[in-house]
């Protein structure tokens, strides 16, 4: 539930503050007013799905104002004001409501059509805030609100909200903030957010179904050796027949009886090397060669890097358009991608151009562009180089979706692959001996060795 710091004046001309949570702005308003207080600023200085953050500039420090405040007479009387049924089932609803990417994406395309018609951040934020069903998104966005109507950039409070908005997302905006070129920042945001859940809900549909196939392919595996082979082996023992499961059957199921008394063993090498790996990479090497790995990751690593360097560009492209020079355009989007690769490489770009060399050539040498997107580039130096850039977006764009399509038809035969090698193993394991059985060969070796027939 969103908090509010207000300061309000009593009957008697005494100025008093606290800090309280109220689903909404409007609210606390009214209930102030109930009291005979009289608001004179309501400040949303908080929200349950924030994460711990810093004392913002346009904020007072709260721990001095609950020390000064002196608020208990100003309660009095509060508890005898009972709520409607309206906030009772609004304070109920703010506390449940997740906040999706659907949200964030009508909320972006809305804000677009607004600044396309000319309406100012804090007009185009209270319209939207005013028709957001989503009590939850509408605390976070009141709160963005508070902090553009005390001087702050929108993106600066969306920081705040890095569990709402995507590291990408805002510093898109930001972009688009500090550039002058909001609108357009927001339209790239509204088709990133647009192709990401495209493309995740592409590959979903392939990775689950087979997922799913292969969990419960595992499941029928373990339990058919656990339950199902030992009783298979009991009736081979006491028809005294000399036939046996066969050797892959018995190995793995002498596996899983090791398993279930020594369990902890590969329990912790894996936790291990999984610790290892993860605190390998949160060191600032080991996270420089993992982003590296991305880029040159087979079937994937193309996309990535394609993705980034085209949203650096346009990044770039919409800066250079508002008349920044190359060095700050640069500077400026190199925020879009979190890459540490992708920065090493804008890093060493602008230092290029503070001692006079090509700002293109870190890219050139890094051999992850592609030659076709260098030439371009060079090109547009010589030319123009805003519209050149616009070209080559069109290009990469052409080339993502390529990489994508790609992908789409790799995906299925790799997930396949596994699915098909854990069926084969369940055929061998269980059902051959699950065969043997239903063919009875089993029976007449057992009265052969008794001396029936």
């Amino acid at each position: 539930m969103p908090e509010y710091v207000y300061k309000a004046v009593t009957k008697q001309g005494q100025i008093v503050r606290n800090r309280v949570e109220e689903s909404s702005k409007n609210n606390l308003i009214k209930k102030l007013k109930h009291n005979d207080l009289l608001p004179i600023e309501v400040v949303q200085v908080a929200y349950k799905s924030r994460k711990a953050r810093v004392n913002r500039r346009n904020v007072i420090d709260i721990d001095d104002v609950m020390k000064t405040a002196n608020s208990s007479n100003i309660l009095q009387g509060r508890d005898t004001a009972r709520p409607s049924i309206r906030e009772k089932m609004n304070l109920a609803l703010s506390t449940g409501q997740r906040i999706t990417i659907r949200d964030v994406m009508v909320f972006t395309q809305n804000f677009y059509l607004l600044k396309k018609a000319n309406f100012n951040n804090i007009h185009a934020l209270s319209t939207i805030i005013n028709s957001t069903e989503n009590l939850s998104f509408r605390g976070v966005l009141e709160d963005i609100l508070a902090g553009v109507e005390a001087g702050e950039y929108m993106y600066t409070t969306m920081e705040y909200y890095s569990n709402i908005f995507p590291y990408i997302y805002i510093n898109m905006i930001r972009v688009g903030e500090l550039s002058g070129s909001l609108t357009k920042s927001l339209s790239q945001a509204v088709r990133y957010l647009d192709d990401t859940t495209t493309r995740n809900r592409k590959i979903k549909s392939i990775l689950i179904p087979n997922i799913a196939q292969f969990v419960a392919i595992l499941v029928l595996l373990i339990v058919g050796t656990i339950f199902i082979l030992p009783a298979i082996q009991d009736v081979f023992d006491q028809m005294g027949t000399s036939m046996e499961l066969p050797q892959i059957t018995q190995s793995f199921m002498h596996f899983l009886d090791w398993l279930k008394v020594y369990w902890y063993l590969p329990v912790g090498f894996i936790a291990i090397v999984v610790l290892s790996i993860v605190g390998y990479i949160n060191t600032p090497k080991g996270k420089y060669n993992w982003h590296y790995f991305k880029y040159k990751a087979p079937v994937f690593g193309r996309l990535i890097f394609g993705i980034d360097f085209s949203r650096l560009m346009r990044a770039m492209l919409l800066n250079l358009q508002n008349g920044m020079r190359i060095q700050d355009a640069l500077e400026v989007s190199k925020s879009v991608v979190k890459n540490y690769v992708m920065l090493s490489i804008v890093e060493t770009s602008i230092n290029n151009i503070l001692i006079g060399g090509s700002w293109i050539e870190p890219f050139e040498s890094s051999g992850l562009c592609k030659s076709m997107e260098i030439e371009m580039l060079k090109i547009g130096m010589q030319t123009d180089l805003s519209e050149m850039m616009e070209k080559l977006l069109d290009y990469m764009d052409q080339d993502i979706n390529n990489s994508l399509d790609k992908i789409m038809k790799v995906l299925p035969e790799i997930s396949y692959s596994f699915v098909g090698i854990l069926l084969i193993f369940l055929v061998v394991v269980v059902l051959v001996p699950c065969i043997q059985l239903y063919m009875g060969n089993w029976l007449i070796d057992a009265y052969q060795q008794q001396g029936i027939i």
